[in-house]
């Protein structure tokens, strides 16, 4: 994969930061051991991939979910989206009596479950408008990117280690 062009490299690792679940909790590590991209380049095309769908998340998802929800392969995952996010809010009150610093909070944490698309819906869930919801998330995205990013330099090293050990 080291052989694509750089432009690729860095349109993929973006790519790979919007795709839900993975995130840039996923794209980092693949952008340093896939792609061979120094850490700040797989950082940065991971953060800004992570970040695109945000405000379009927040601002659009409960319309699409209505629209794309009256047939039932969209149902069954909508319903599945909208049952870990409402699940979420019940569970934190924190969440629900400090929304910024509750989706901050919950977007910085690189745990699994967590993340830009789930504090997105979140955040749409509760009706925080845009301007409210998105800068915290960025932060929070952007924190879990800096621990994402040490983590990975501390495999990379490790791995490093134990090739010259052999």
């Amino acid at each position: 994969m080291g052989t694509l062009p750089i432009v690729a490299r860095y349109l993929i690792t973006a790519i790979i930061g919007m795709i839900p679940i993975i995130e840039l909790r996923g794209a980092i590590p693949i952008g340093v051991f896939t792609f061979h991209l120094n850490y700040l380049e797989s950082f940065l095309c991971s953060f800004i991939g992570n970040i695109i769908p945000i405000y379009f998340i927040v601002k659009f998802i409960k319309p699409l979910f209505n629209f794309f929800g009256r047939w039932k392969p969209f149902k069954i995952i909508i319903d599945f989206a909208t049952d870990k996010a409402n699940k979420k809010i019940q569970e934190s009150t924190r969440l629900q009596n400090f929304v910024a610093l509750g989706l901050f909070l919950f977007v910085a944490i690189p745990i699994p479950g967590t993340g830009a698309w789930v504090g997105s819906l979140i955040a749409n869930f509760l009706d925080v408008p845009p301007k409210k919801a998105i800068p915290p998330i960025i932060a929070g995205v952007f924190v879990a990117g800096i621990i994402i990013l040490v983590l990975t330099a501390i495999a990379n090293g490790g791995i490093q280690y134990l090739m010259q050990r052999a």
